[in-house]
């Protein structure tokens, strides 16, 4: 299982949410190169990069963070917030990004997805789906996009994904363990998906359970930022 630090970027800032109120943030370091370059020396390879203010304003804000988190480590890093068009995905590639990382545009424009697949390739693409009691939010998780958590998956897969990620925003932030039988359920019913997990985890028990279950990826921010579980810990696991 890959283990894949979040790093949460307001205001060119690193922070964390709880779950998913920009009223609710802590400030962890005011520099996310830093962050990264410690994810990366520890020995680390991947790093989820998610521009707040992008996936909240609809347009990137913070490309310069992926810059210069691309320029100072060789962390693979895939990049969401904001992206909207062809040449927002371009210009994520050429600034850095492995991965562009789509959410609410997959929700409501799920035609555009499929074409930047058939044209960039799957490999390019994670996908994002945040849900709040089976349901998908969309917009910085501030929307509700009417439709249940396995019916997107499985459109996604339809179009050609299969990177997929799934937040559970009720656990974001909250450090009450992750939805082990959600993800039970999701891995049960796809088992082709590379299924990442993402929401939760607290502590490294919790990621053991990630991997037991078949997860092939966990992101996790909180539980590093606040010491929870150490960065040679996850190296133990990953």
């Amino acid at each position: 299982m890959t283990i894949i630090p979040a790093i949460d970027i307001i205001h060119g800032k690193c922070v964390r949410l709880t779950k998913g109120d920009y009223a609710q943030q802590k400030v962890y370091n005011e520099n996310p190169v830093e962050v990264a370059k410690q994810f990366a020396d520890a020995g680390l390879q991947r790093v989820h990069l998610v521009d707040l203010d992008g996936a909240k304003t609809g347009k990137i804000v913070n490309i310069a963070v992926l810059e210069a988190i691309a320029s100072a480590t060789k962390l693979v890093i895939d990049f969401g917030g904001g992206i909207k068009n062809i040449n927002d995905v371009g210009n994520v590639f050429n600034a850095g990004a492995a991965m562009a990382t789509i959410g609410s545009l997959a929700v409501k424009k799920p035609e555009i997805v499929e074409e930047w697949i058939m044209e960039f390739g799957a490999d390019k693409f994670l996908i994002g789906a945040d849900v709040l009691e089976g349901k998908i939010k969309i917009s910085g998780w501030l929307e509700d996009a009417g439709i249940d958590i396995f019916t997107f998956i499985g459109k996604m897969i339809g179009l050609g994904a299969h990177n997929i990620f799934c937040t559970d925003i009720s656990k974001d932030g909250v450090m009450e363990g992750p939805s082990i039988d959600l993800y039970k359920q999701i891995m049960e019913q796809h088992p082709e998906l590379n299924f990442i997990a993402s929401g939760g985890v607290s502590t490294l028990q919790d990621v053991i359970d990630l991997k037991m279950i078949g997860c092939s990826g966990a992101i996790i921010g909180k539980a590093i930022y606040e010491g929870n579980i150490t960065l040679q810990q996850l190296l133990s696991i990953n």
